[in-house]
């Protein structure tokens, strides 16, 4: 049964703005409500490592060794910087996309994939969060914790599509407007980096 008080955490959770979100968002401005929906895809698919590290306590390795879990760390801080940078460099070359038939669905989704699994927090999270919500007399807590972790996958999934809808419906506003897109552009590529700066003063 899965209570009222996990589906309102989980829905807070996924709204809170984080790296998911801001990707999913930013591919929905620039590119499309397609590209967007890959996004959201990538991002979803790549709770699914952590989810399952979690379930099988692989997370505990994260959580007592602190040089694993500060490799993952600066590799997930160094992939964010190189979004900012790409973001950042690319200003005014990255035009908004009117054509569905050049976006990328593989390497947009592939990028959604990364921002999750190369995230160590994400699999402590699901550690502490999930069994709060199995019950201790459950005889079968694994099979508990697949099912709420799949609820919380779509759940995560419906509301990046959403962002992502959100954020396609303003793009008839900036399309026109170099100066606007520009400056966008460059508040995504600083806040990817502020991100990959709050990712890495994370303790384990």
């Amino acid at each position: 049964m899965i209570s009222t008080e996990f589906l309102l955490t989980s829905l807070i959770v996924v709204l809170i703005p984080g790296t998911g979100v801001i990707y999913t968002i930013s591919t929905g401005l620039f590119q499309g409500v397609k590209a967007s929906i890959f996004a959201a895809l990538g991002c979803t698919a790549g709770i699914i490592p952590p989810l399952t590290a979690s379930i099988l306590g692989l997370a505990m390795i994260l959580h007592t060794s602190a040089i694993v879990f500060q490799v993952i760390k600066f590799i997930g801080v160094a992939y964010l910087l190189y979004l900012a940078w790409s973001m950042w460099k690319e200003t005014g070359a990255l035009a908004l996309e009117k054509d569905n038939h050049k976006i990328k669905a593989w390497e947009i989704s592939w990028r959604g994939f990364l921002i999750n699994i190369l995230n160590p927090k994400l699999s402590l999270f699901f550690l502490a969060f999930l069994p709060q919500f199995v019950p201790s007399q459950a005889s079968e807590p694994v099979a508990n914790m697949l099912v709420l972790g799949g609820v919380f996958m779509a759940m995560t999934l419906v509301v990046f599509v959403l962002y992502g809808f959100l954020a396609n419906s303003v793009r008839v506003y900036v399309v026109n407007s170099p100066k606007i897109i520009k400056y966008i552009q460059r508040t995504f590529a600083v806040t990817f980096a502020a991100l990959g700066a709050k990712l890495a003063m994370t303790e384990n």
